[in-house]
């Protein structure tokens, strides 16, 4: 029985006004991704990547198509129901990390479940814990400007798991990152991902990410180019991007 798919996407356009310029940013996107899935989103800067990863959040709307979330069409809900998903559903991670530096990493990670209504006790209790999984233990009360690009970037997949979203948006996760700490962010996400099931979707251009995927899609001026598995992929040793043979 082949897995259900967690994300639909079809037909999907993007335009942006630009005074009388009119900019297609994607040009009638079509995918699916399976739940449990690790997926790479990847290609050059421009190409559209990161308009489709908001579109998958429910961060923007599409021009024309649909994005559906567990059959859900995103696009039909209202502003109260997008909430709700977004906080309940999906958990975003992004390259400028986005936590509130007056506020330290246990608030960071406590605030989604504030939102969601989590009893106080129980949302530090469960971000002290997530907190502990992700290495930072012993940084709970540190705030950000306390803690290297790493640990800022283990915060936010903290905070991004705090609701058990079904679902991950990480929008270039490593690009702030230096090569050694890159690699142990992939690392966490790939095991968060096999270890949880938790599906996830990253937007990137980091050529470290392929040998973790399931699928990577490529993108170039607004569509799907190609579409491959990680065992189509030949990685040759020294060829991964930040290395020398």
């Amino acid at each position: 029985m082949p897995a259900e798919n967690t994300v639909r996407v079809r037909n999907v356009v993007k335009r942006y006004e630009m005074g009388s310029v009119v900019v297609e940013a994607l040009r009638g996107i079509n995918l699916e991704i399976r739940r449990g899935e690790y997926i790479s989103i990847m290609g050059p800067s421009g190409s559209g990547k990161s308009t489709l990863f908001n579109m998958i959040g429910g961060l923007d709307k599409p021009t024309d198509g649909r994005v559906y979330i567990d059959e859900v069409d995103i696009a039909q809900l209202d502003a109260y129901e997008l909430a709700w998903l977004r906080c309940r559903k999906i958990g975003y991670i992004f390259q400028s990390f986005n936590l509130i530096s007056v506020m330290t990493a246990l608030e960071n990670v406590t605030l989604p479940m504030i939102f969601a209504g989590v009893p106080t006790d129980e949302g530090i209790e469960k971000a002290v814990e997530l907190l502990t999984m992700v290495g930072l233990g012993d940084r709970i009360q540190h705030k950000p400007l306390e803690l290297s690009g790493g640990q800022q970037q283990r915060v936010a997949i903290a905070r991004a798991l705090a609701n058990d979203p079904a679902i991950v948006l990480a929008d270039e996760p490593t690009g702030n990152l230096d090569l050694n700490t890159g690699r142990e962010i992939i690392a966490l996400l790939k095991r968060l991902n096999v270890e949880n099931g938790v599906t996830i979707i990253s937007a990137t251009h980091d050529l470290k990410m392929l040998d973790v995927s399931d699928r990577i899609f490529w993108i170039r001026d607004g569509r799907i180019e190609k579409v491959g598995s990680r065992d189509e992929i030949e990685l040759e040793v020294g060829s991964l991007e930040g290395e020398k043979a």
